[in-house]
């Protein structure tokens, strides 16, 4: 047994024991449905700001995004992990975080689609957000394992991919089928300690490695990989750099497992603390992430052959097995967060928003907590195969849903979500065609990258879907132009009880003296 290998495994028990151990312990806070999704609506600054930030970065950004961006922007690609921690967490945190924390109580709104329901007063948009939801982030879900074969073959080398896959699904489906929501956001936060740990780790390892910083940018503008544009200020792609960083930035805004942690925090105080823990957290995890991937030019890797997710394991394979082992739990962590938020929102939206509604009879909140639990289990067994067959067999199909699923969900979602918690005369009408646009374009998207279709005749359209980066930011922006639009000539389908809707965030509470002076 090699050194890496003892070192690894010791460091994989340990993690694995600490996560069941707070799954079993969080279990009093998961008999009820409000705690299983929410956590009672109780979780502190510190736990949302983590849950928030490692639901946010997984795997496929530490060893796919980086590698890939890295390689095409160079150092530039910093600029992404930056976008990401002021507009994906500042602003989303300042924008969305009251207002999301008010309103979905007010309602008792427990999911997405569920607020999209009360808040338009229909049904239907509920059980049509529900199936969005469920259908995207099934592939969304099985993109998490990516890059885990790598990382782990240079720990394992007789160690099959499915066998890596399989021990995370176990292991994530145990801690949240037994503590839930709360048993997440408490794993959330040892696990993003240990990503921000790695991360400072991993970076200084490869600067030193490089004679540091000012050696490490002259030699990617002198490497036979690189040149001057890969260590200058915007790269040698700026326009795609912006779509990159408005995707996964602004993208956030519209994804139900990461407006769910605002559904849950505790109070307005905790809001504010969040914010700023969370935008520390994804400078750090996010911005440090990017900046390693600028490096990538640095080492003789043949991209074309050996593909993106190749470059971050050459680039640390140079380095000692400490580090290495830090970095597997690195990514098996960052892994897990996500799988973990992702799995608890699709289990309970097709519960609650989905068979709920269907069902011809009332059904009682243990069966739905029964419901829920099967459900878990079934997602995470489904995007354990998908990830598994992918990595046999190279699925372009899967490869491709996969690209799409963050443009579908984001472009459909986050205009009607955004409008509806500040603008009274956001429409149903409006609300369904955020949804047809946002998901119809990805769709799209999807038959032209597959070769069902071309569009190399028109050079609008080949713009527009040039790749998933730039169609989903076109689904984004278009659905935040589409619906004040369409509000305006389809108020007739306005929510008849709107205003009262608003007033909550008119209310006032009072206190006594003792208490203010004690705050």
């Amino acid at each position: 047994m090699t050194t890496t290998m003892m070192i690894t495994s010791v460091l994989i028990i340990c993690f694995f024991t600490i996560m069941i151990g707070i799954g079993v312990r969080s279990r009093k806070h998961a008999t009820d449905i409000n705690g299983f999704v929410l956590g009672s609506r109780s979780v502190g600054p510190w736990l949302s700001a983590f849950a928030f930030g490692t639901s946010y970065f997984s795997a496929v950004i530490f060893v796919g995004y980086a590698g890939q961006f890295g390689w095409n922007f160079g150092l530039a690609s910093t600029w992404i992990g930056l976008g990401n921690a002021f507009i994906g967490s500042l602003l989303a945190w300042s924008v969305l975080g009251r207002r999301t924390r008010i309103m979905t109580q007010h309602l008792s709104s427990k999911t997405m689609p569920d607020f999209f329901g009360a808040r338009f007063e229909s049904k239907k948009l509920k059980v049509v957000a529900s199936a969005i939801t469920c259908i995207f982030l099934i592939p969304y879900t099985a993109s998490l394992y990516n890059g885990l074969s790598r990382l782990f073959s240079m720990a394992y080398n007789n160690v099959d991919y499915s066998v890596c896959v399989i021990v995370m699904a176990v292991l994530t489906g145990v801690y949240v089928l037994i503590g839930g929501y709360m048993a997440t956001a408490i794993n959330d936060f040892i696990q993003g300690i240990i990503m921000l740990g790695g991360i400072i780790m991993v970076i200084l390892a490869v600067l030193k490695d490089n004679g540091w910083l000012m050696a490490a940018m002259e030699g990617i503008a002198t490497s036979d990989n690189g040149g001057w544009q890969y260590a200058s200020f915007l790269g040698p792609d700026p326009m795609s750099l912006l779509f990159v960083v408005m995707l996964t930035s602004l993208g956030t805004w519209g994804l139900p497992q990461m407006v769910g942690k605002f559904y849950a925090i505790k109070n307005e105080d905790s809001i504010k603390k969040g914010t700023v823990i969370s935008t520390f957290f994804a400078i750090v995890v996010a911005g440090g992430c990017y900046f390693l991937g600028g490096f990538g030019r640095l080492y003789n890797i043949d991209v074309e052959a050996m593909g993106f997710d190749a470059i971050i394991p050459a680039m640390l394979s140079t380095l000692s097995p400490v580090i290495i082992s830090v970095v597997i739990v690195l990514v098996l962590s960052a892994s897990m967060s996500t799988l973990s938020s992702l799995v608890l929102t699709s289990g309970s939206t097709l519960t609650l928003d989905f068979v709920a509604q269907v069902s011809r009879k009332e059904i009682t909140e243990q069966r739905k907590m029964l419901i829920m639990r099967v459900f878990i289990v079934i997602f995470i067994v489904i995007s354990a195969i998908i990830a598994i067959k992918q990595a046999h067999s190279k699925s372009l199909f899967i490869a491709q849903m996969m690209g799409i699923s963050w443009g579908a969900l984001a472009g459909a979602f986050l205009a009607p979500f955004l409008y509806g918690l500040y603008y009274k005369k956001t429409t149903r009408a409006a609300v369904i065609v955020s949804f047809i646009y946002g998901v119809g374009l990805e769709i799209i998207q999807l038959f032209i990258s597959l070769g069902l279709w071309d569009v190399s005749g028109s050079s609008l359209l080949s713009f527009v879907f040039r790749n998933s980066l730039f169609s989903g930011v076109f689904a984004m922006v278009g659905g935040l132009i589409l619906v004040p639009l369409v509000s305006a000539f389809t108020q007739g389908s306005r929510p008849e009880h709107v205003h009262d809707m608003f007033e909550c965030y008119k209310g006032k509470k009072t206190v006594d003296i003792t208490d203010s002076l004690g705050e």
